[in-house]
């Protein structure tokens, strides 16, 4: 008897875009906890939630141009746009070091995360075949995560054992490395398009992929945490007595991390949404152990909750959004995806500085706030889930 197997993910273009991701995500998220102490020396503390806002300002803005741009001119080039702006921005850092030039600069840096992505989870959903989309967005997360993970921690000890200057430099040389990656790569677009004026002009279904909007209105609502979760929790650690502002991200990502593989099969066998319940479920939880957490053991405690909701969370609202969106079209739906979750980045980052107000009292209101607007996202998944079955 012959046993099949299942199709093949592991190919290696699989693995070398999971390595230029993997320094991508590390570039530009080892600067992030460092940032807020950055801006407060430049007598910028009353802005802090710009740091995130403005980069995720920009992000959103961007997608729309490089979803169009990855369905008209490749996956590729979108990728390096968005890894070569990572590069440009470091070197800049040190010399903008003033409130209203820094956040410019801030504002510019978040082309890099419209680019990007957008063009890697096309190239991603091109080479892995649809019945095991939700694994392969699970271990292509693994290496965002890893990312996301080794960046913070590694920039904060850059930071204490150098400068911040020799940070920001690193950062670039990151970006750099994973240009070097993707410049080797083959292109997936079949069907790519002579480069004129029409391939830049932007139409409303550029703008928002309506075919998409259950899994967006989700991903919007769920990540005003992440958001706030960017803005205040360097100041926490500092609060709690932590020496490096990266733990929370290291303990975050690594409970990510193990539980990515895991979400994303199940929900290629069970569906998207009964798992996507759970990692709201989750999510509500870390929110609110977060906020009320007076001790290191209990703040880690909710950076793993944190971590294991959005390790169900990303694979399967993307794998989800891939599965509504017809093939010639996936980078149009990719970009309503990340405009969704930028949006609720950039929300969450600016209404949770507003609610913190450098007050640590208020902390436990942050996150109780970004629990309640977890919640929505809950209800709205737990009535598309009924309203199918």
């Amino acid at each position: 008897m012959i046993t099949a197997h299942p199709p093949r993910i592991f190919t290696s273009q699989f693995w070398l875009l999971g390595l230029s991701s993997f320094l991508f995500s590390s570039s530009f998220n080892m600067l992030i906890p460092e940032l807020p102490g950055y801006l407060t020396a430049m007598g910028g503390a009353e802005y802090k939630g710009f740091i995130i806002g403005l980069f995720t300002l920009t992000a959103g803005l961007s997608r729309p141009l490089s979803g169009r741009l990855t369905d008209k001119l490749g996956r590729v080039p979108v990728m390096v746009v968005g890894s070569l702006v990572c590069v440009v921005c470091g070197f800049l850092y040190p010399v903008f070091t003033t409130v209203i030039p820094f956040l410019l600069l801030r504002l510019a840096h978040g082309f890099s995360t419209g680019f990007k992505p957008t063009g890697t989870s096309a190239y991603v959903a091109d080479i892995v075949p649809a019945s095991r989309r939700g694994e392969a967005m699970g271990i292509h997360g693994i290496c965002m995560g890893v990312g996301a993970a080794f960046g913070p921690a590694i920039g904060s000890l850059i930071s204490n054992e150098f400068s911040l200057n020799i940070l920001f430099y690193t950062s670039s040389l990151l970006a750099f490395l994973s240009i070097i990656i993707l410049v080797n790569m083959k292109e997936t677009l079949q069907q790519k398009e002579e480069i004129s004026w029409n391939t830049f002009r932007l139409s409303r279904r550029d703008i928002f992929e309506p075919d998409v909007f259950k899994p967006a209105l989700i991903i919007l609502l769920v990540y005003f945490s992440f958001g706030a979760v960017l803005t205040v929790t360097p100041d926490f650690s500092d609060h709690l007595g932590l020496g490096n502002r990266g733990l929370y991200f290291m303990v975050f990502t690594l409970f990510s991390l193990l539980v990515r593989l895991v979400a994303g099969k199940t929900s290629d066998r069970k569906g998207r949404e009964p798992v996507a319940i759970i990692g709201c479920l989750l999510l509500i939880l870390a929110m609110c152990v977060t906020g009320f957490a007076t001790s290191i053991h209990l703040f880690c405690a909710g950076a793993a909750l944190f971590g294991m909701a959005m390790g169900v969370l990303s694979p399967v609202l993307s794998a989800w959004t891939i599965d509504l969106a017809g093939d010639q079209n996936r980078g149009r739906a990719i970009a309503t995806m990340y405009i969704a979750l930028e949006a609720g980045i950039g929300l969450g980052a600016v209404l949770s500085a507003e609610i913190f107000d450098n007050n640590i009292n208020q902390l436990p209101a942050v996150f109780l706030a970004m629990g309640g607007i977890a919640s929505l996202g809950l209800l709205y998944t737990v009535w598309i889930y009924h309203k199918k079955s």
